[in-house]
């Protein structure tokens, strides 16, 4: 099993800690919160933190993409 180390602020671990459930590791409860989360919830959260420099381009590649996946 691969392991990654990250480095959260102490009030994020404290808020953490107290969803966590005693016998669930903190891998657990990330995959938990991940698998409950709501997707199109997350994107409307996300909806205007992000600035797509070259935005025609990203689109442009997207289609491109979703093209080749129907032929």
């Amino acid at each position: 099993m691969l392991t990654k180390t990250i480095t959260i602020r102490d009030d994020v671990y404290k808020k953490l800690l107290s969803i966590k459930r005693e016998d669930e590791s903190f891998s657990e409860l990330f995959e938990r919160l991940v698998e409950d989360a709501n997707p199109t919830e997350t994107l409307k959260k996300l909806r205007g933190c992000v600035k797509f420099d070259e935005k025609e381009k990203m689109l442009s590649e997207i289609y491109a993409r979703r093209a080749e996946r129907r032929l």
